[in-house]
């Protein structure tokens, strides 16, 4: 049955992006959409996206490529962009790291992610963050954010290196600490003006199968 409010165009384009995901692991692009649902032009896809937006339906994340969200009352989809180095920085971006395209959609009970706006997954690589309880294999849920406070978990860019890499970030009157959470790592010490925040976690899913 056809909810209330919500045009047969819209209701179509709704199930088209469920069955995408549910297929593939990932959302569809525009054009899919146009494909998919017989429709005649991307313009008439953007529209009803919008519309659908507005409503609270779905989410897009503009600088993310097939960023379409469904917004269930309880669930909240999910893009895994790729890998983030936990122990030594690893370059960024890289067909072997983080991308705009996802390498597929997770489903989250919406409890885990309610405070979080932007919100994107990285699974991890290296054992840096363990006592963090962020181990090897382990999927982090990150919000896009360049603000966070001292001791926040963050995906941080190293400009001049093109490296990326998750840890704990500090403040100092030196510059910026970045700490690993493995007494047998030591801190990286780096200039204020060579580091990007590019989010931080708000929550950690565990590789349970280790």
């Amino acid at each position: 049955m056809r909810k209330p409010g919500i045009s047969k165009t819209r209701e179509m384009i709704l199930k088209f992006i469920q069955d995408f995901i549910d297929v593939r692991g990932y959302s569809p692009t525009v054009r899919d959409i146009v494909k998919g649902c017989d429709l005649s032009s991307t313009a008439v896809v953007q529209h009803h996206l919008n519309v659908l937006e507005r409503e609270g339906r779905i989410h897009r994340d503009s600088q993310v490529f097939r960023s379409i969200q469904l917004v269930e009352k309880d669930i909240v989809v999910v893009p895994l962009l790729g890998t983030i180095a936990a122990g030594e920085p690893i370059p960024v971006p890289d067909s072997n790291t983080w991308t705009s395209m996802p390498e597929r959609s997770l489903k989250l009970p919406r409890d885990v992610v309610e405070h979080s706006g932007n919100i994107y997954a990285l699974r991890v690589k290296g054992m840096s963050m363990i006592d963090a309880l962020v181990a090897d294999g382990d999927i982090v849920i990150m919000e896009a954010t360049q603000t966070l406070e001292d001791g926040e978990m963050a995906a941080v860019w190293l400009k001049e290196e093109q490296e990326v890499t998750l840890k704990k970030i500090y403040r100092e009157p030196s510059g910026i600490r970045l700490q690993p959470a493995n007494e047998q790592m030591e801190p990286i010490y780096v200039n204020p003006e060579n580091v990007e925040v590019q989010g931080k976690v708000v929550a950690v899913l565990r590789k349970l199968n280790r």
